[in-house]
């Protein structure tokens, strides 16, 4: 790997080692008292893993599906990963059942079932209309959100206050509730995922400028856009079932980094995954030390940075 890609392990090292410090109240090493030290192992610790390995996964998978559907705007919820999960949670919550298996809540447990449920629909429902084309996966994908986002809709519309609030809170995004359990949890969905993807970095160079090209190349574009389809689907289904759906960071974090490392994906894949870590553990970090008493959930802090971002893009593109 390039040095560039050394440099940013380092920083991403360094900012998993001091952002757990860093917050509304500031826990350094030295004299921490017995409080001070269980916050520090029990809370900041799992929330900064949780954060790192949630941006990393939604870096990534607006990386791939912005190359794999050659669109700039793609994201990592193009598919109704997002809106089938929130679904899933809306009826959970209104139900109001509480239990847990082997260490995962309920909660979760819905909005996986929900995303992974909204990931098949969206295959079988490209595979009628014709086959895994672009088009198809991303109709099938805006159709299925707005089917998803009206049955929740309706979901609210029948909760009580308490239950609604609830609903709003987990669509806002956030890493409040983020333990052990829950990196673990996460971990492998996203580890799997990544591995799934690095096995195509080359292919993804040739498959964002066109299908001929990569047939033409030897790549069986089919059978690579499956595997990145359901990698990517896998990655936001486990990140989604314990944070929520955090928004701009699947297309924020890869557009940066082309504007910064360029377009070769071989090595932007490794750029991304660490950046994208990097950038939700700083996000998080200013989300709990802007408030006191609380934690501002990740997702408005995410969105208050993207918007002014598009925004400095599109002025640029104007320009030119």
């Amino acid at each position: 790997m390039k040095p560039r890609v050394w440099w940013m392990v380092l920083l991403a090292m360094l900012s998993v080692f001091i952002a757990p410090s860093m917050g509304e109240a500031f826990l350094w090493l030295p004299e921490r008292s017995s409080t001070e030290h269980l916050v520090y192992w029990e809370v900041r610790v799992p929330r900064v893993m949780m954060a790192f390995l949630c941006g990393a996964a939604l870096a990534l998978g607006g990386l791939v599906f912005q190359a794999m559907f050659r669109n700039p705007l793609a994201t990592p919820y193009t598919l109704g990963v997002a809106s089938g999960s929130t679904f899933s949670v809306a009826l959970w919550i209104n139900f109001g059942v509480n239990f847990s298996l082997l260490g995962v809540s309920g909660l979760s447990l819905a909005a996986l079932l929900g995303a992974l449920l909204s990931v098949m629909l969206v295959y079988h429902l490209a595979k009628w209309a014709g086959g895994l084309a672009t088009v198809s996966l991303l109709l099938g994908g805006v159709i299925l959100s707005f089917f998803f986002s009206s049955l929740t809709m309706l979901t609210q519309y029948f909760a009580d206050a308490g239950s609604m609030f609830k609903m709003m809170r987990w669509t806002m995004g956030s890493l409040g509730q983020a333990d052990y359990d829950g990196v673990l949890t996460v971990a492998p969905f996203v580890l799997v995922g990544v591995i799934f993807i690095a096995q195509y970095r080359s292919e993804l160079d040739v498959i964002s400028v066109g299908d001929e090209l990569a047939l033409s190349r030897g790549v069986e574009v089919k059978r690579v856009r499956r595997v990145l389809f359901f990698a990517v689907s896998l990655m936001m289904a486990g990140v989604v079932s314990v944070c929520g759906p955090i928004g701009f960071i699947g297309i924020m974090v890869p557009h940066f980094c082309r504007m910064l490392f360029g377009v070769v994906h071989r090595e932007l894949v490794w750029l991304v995954i660490l950046f994208g870590g990097v950038f939700l553990v700083w996000c998080d970090t200013l989300a709990r030390g802007v408030t006191v008493g609380s934690d501002l959930p990740v997702g408005i802090i995410t969105a208050l940075i993207g918007a002014p971002f598009f925004l400095i893009v599109l002025l640029k593109k104007v320009r030119q």
